[in-house]
């Protein structure tokens, strides 16, 4: 009896009423990032900024109160204050925008990558903005009007509030548009519109290409002295795709700190203006191995073709993947695929994550198993944040106090970076490691390594950190990534130093990936581009 009194005292509201609360709670308290942007972008502009709060304020009124229906407005303004509350807390807190490449990441993120998410500080938001507003929500009862007086009465709310937003959107038009051409970000931002229907578009792009088959590529592909293999060692070449290594942290391209100890001694090739295809994993990683190129790549046109690793093994050339990521991405579905990441050695792994040196512990043994050419795809952990600590052990703690927490917030953007730079030198031990296990073969194996970083990072500059940005207005710290390049003796002697010179300044990127393993391997196909091929670009002329 004391639960149906309690029940029966349930405060009523009009279901109107509840919904331009709901519409306005959501509008002014989880739109952080949106408002900030917007005091900047219209800074001086008073009269556009009171049109764009007050038509907003129309517009979401009109939304919320047309999900004002018996059975469906608690379900649906629910979702709305938890989508609202979860987006905000990470535009918030690390500038990121929740678009489709960055739902598509989410969905294909680890447990324990989430995990470093999922903080002491996002819970207790996640209580305050989200599961308390929703329990209200759930909480009241709510006062509906039979169907056609409410159907009048909603209309005669939510079609004034459509002419205000109208309004005034067209009095300001010019300011909003050119504002808008300026700050591509700016409407990106506002919340739960944006990443709803970022998530609407995730759903409906996956369950189109659920039915893809991969059609082949490459399957004239030759090794160019594949009859005379047996007289020569076998060609051998590591890819290592990096993961959130930014160009700007790297020592090796001019950065005042010493991150690349070890790579700074080899005879290596470092690519200083180098660019990504995406900035996240889940675009930039099959866009490099697609062969496509930044400029015609899209996630439907990757799942329809084979990829780089599948040309190689047309041109009867050995390849394996090895993970420690969060998996291939599909680039490694037709051949030999080592899941590391799943590892529980103790050497190299805790709390579900391993370092990157589990990379390098079989390595060996694996070298000595080649007897015909061969590619090993390495895919790191790298520098993924937001807890950059976990990613290096105790001592590759170079710089410090570094940041030991996943809650930005909790430490000096100072101690961010020292944690990230640590991470970074740590890749470049990884790295200098793998050169080190090759140039150690040369006297059986003809080996070469290729390292590309799949994205940068942001560290707070201009309120951005870690990525995921829209790439047309990602900053350059996102977009700009480490390319090392390293040859053994007879590969060094199939090109020009002199080009090489030349093409470590010129502007390279992911395009390059795809065509420049194939040159690597001495592998002629329809497919590859000589103008993308770095190997053919430097050629020497006696080769």
């Amino acid at each position: 009896m004391k639960l149906e009194a309690l029940l029966a005292r349930r405060p009523r509201i009009g279901s109107v009423t509840l919904a331009i609360v709901t519409a306005l709670y959501v509008l002014f308290a989880l739109n952080q990032s949106f408002w900030g942007k917007t005091f900047t972008y219209l800074s001086g502009q008073n009269l556009a900024l009171a049109c764009l709060m007050v038509g907003l304020s129309g517009g979401y009124v009109a939304l919320f109160v047309t999900v004002s229906v018996k059975y469906l407005m608690k379900p649906v303004l629910i979702l709305f204050i938890l989508t609202a509350a979860a987006t905000a807390w990470f535009m918030d807190q690390f500038g990121v925008i929740v678009d489709l490449d960055m739902i598509r990441n989410a969905a294909e993120t680890s447990m324990p990558e989430a995990n470093h998410l999922i903080t002491a500080g996002f819970v207790l938001h996640m209580v305050l903005y989200g599961l308390l507003p929703s329990a209200l929500v759930a909480w009241v009862r709510i006062r509906h009007r039979n169907f056609p007086r409410k159907f009048a009465y909603n209309m005669a709310i939510i079609v004034p509030c459509l002419a205000l937003l109208l309004g005034a959107g067209l009095a300001q038009a010019g300011i909003f548009a050119f504002a808008t051409r300026q700050h591509r970000d700016w409407f990106d931002t506002l919340n739960p519109i944006f990443p709803m229907v970022s998530a609407g578009r995730y759903l409906a792009g996956s369950a189109k290409e659920r039915d893809i088959v991969a059609q082949p590529i490459g399957t004239d592909a030759k090794v160019r002295d594949a009859a005379t293999a047996a007289n020569r060692k076998p060609r051998v070449t590591i890819v290592v795709v990096g993961e959130t290594a930014r160009a700007d942290s790297f020592q090796l391209g001019g950065y005042a700190r010493a991150t690349n100890p070890e790579l700074s001694k080899r005879d290596i090739l470092y690519f200083t203006d180098t660019s990504s295809c995406g900035t996240a994993t889940a675009v930039s990683v099959p866009c490099m191995f697609s062969g496509l190129g930044r400029g015609s790549y899209s996630h439907g046109k990757g799942l329809a073709r084979e990829n780089l690793m599948d040309v190689l093994v047309h041109a009867g050339i050995r390849t394996e993947w090895w993970d420690n990521n969060t998996g291939s991405k599909g680039m490694a579905e037709r051949i030999p695929y080592k899941e590391l990441y799943r590892s529980d050695d103790p050497r190299f792994c805790e709390n579900g994550e391993c370092k990157d040196a589990i990379l390098l512990d079989q390595l060996n043994a694996w070298l000595n198993s080649v007897t015909g050419d061969s590619v090993l795809v390495l895919h790191q952990l790298g520098s993924h944040g937001p807890a950059y600590y976990a990613r290096y052990p105790d001592e590759y703690r170079l710089f410090t106090p570094d940041c030991r927490s996943s809650e930005f917030s909790k430490c000096h953007r100072d101690d961010i970076v020292n944690a990230y730079d640590n991470s970074i030198a740590y890749t470049d031990h990884i790295l200098a490691s793998v050169i080190d296990m090759l140039n150690a073969q040369q006297g059986r194996i003809s080996p070469s390594m290729i390292y590309m970083s799949d994205h940068g990072e942001s560290l707070g500059e201009k309120g951005l950190f870690l990525h995921g940005a829209p790439w047309v207005v990602a900053p350059a710290q996102q977009t700009h990534i480490p390319f090392v390049l390293w040859l053994g003796e007879e590969a060094k002697r199939r090109t020009n130093p002199a080009c090489w010179a030349k093409q470590v300044s010129l502007p390279q990127s992911h395009d390059n990936l795809f065509h420049t393993v194939l040159g690597m391997m001495q592998v002629d196909t329809e497919v590859r581009n000589p103008k993308l091929d770095l190997m053919s670009v430097c050629q020497a002329a006696n080769s």
